[in-house]
């Protein structure tokens, strides 16, 4: 199935605790155990068209790409799941930043 996402959203694949790195910037370890909560870090899949100004004109999505790998607040996005694979639908003032390496 194809999702494309409207105005100024973004479709983010959530990062899976393989594809996270286990350890702090100080090299303690972190189980599988310990985070258990949302993740805040994802993959963009997919962006909408945009946002319209007050005055009709297109604002197109700019700040994140197919394929960034973003940092996106916590409570903003809403959960989907779309053949058994969940997703996270966000606007793009969600997200906060771009992971570069």
């Amino acid at each position: 199935m194809n999702i494309k996402p409207l105005g100024d959203r973004v479709l983010i694949r959530p990062l899976s605790q393989d594809e996270k790195e286990g350890k702090t910037a100080s090299g303690i370890v972190i189980p599988d155990t310990a985070e258990k909560e949302r993740p805040e870090e994802g993959i963009v899949v997919a962006i909408g068209s945009g946002k319209m100004s007050e005055d009709g004109k297109l604002i197109p999505i700019t700040n994140v790409k197919v394929g960034d790998r973003v940092l996106f607040s916590k409570y903003g996005p809403s959960e989907i799941k779309v053949d058994s694979k969940e997703y996270l639908i966000a606007r793009e003032e969600d997200i906060l930043a771009v992971v570069e390496k």
